[in-house]
């Protein structure tokens, strides 16, 4: 299962959507035991590369300790992804 080619506002709903799964645990704290590393796994499938990995592990720590689950983890991610990163620039060639 991955959903690096999934349309990115496909990938909004779903951050909003395991955004507020986390926050579950303030009803039922015992659900980050299993959501922690839940999130992390489905961090490292909506986000490829280093930077997923690197959210996937800040995920975890997020959503293992408590009080943190306020912080919007996935949707933060899909902010750095589409709208903050920066694109390399496009190399053009000319041809005589």
């Amino acid at each position: 299962m991955n959903f690096y080619n999934t349309n990115k506002y496909k990938k909004l709903a779903m951050s909003i959507l395991f955004d507020a799964m986390g926050y579950i645990s303030f009803v039922f704290p015992p659900f980050d035991i299993v959501w922690a590393p839940t999130s992390a796994y489905l961090m490292t499938k909506l986000y490829k590369g280093k930077t997923g990995k690197i959210a996937a592990a800040i995920s975890f720590i997020e959503e293992a300790l408590p009080m943190l689950d306020v912080i919007p983890t996935f949707s933060l991610m899909w902010l750095y992804t589409f709208v903050f990163k920066s694109k390399p620039a496009e190399t053009i060639i000319e041809v005589d």
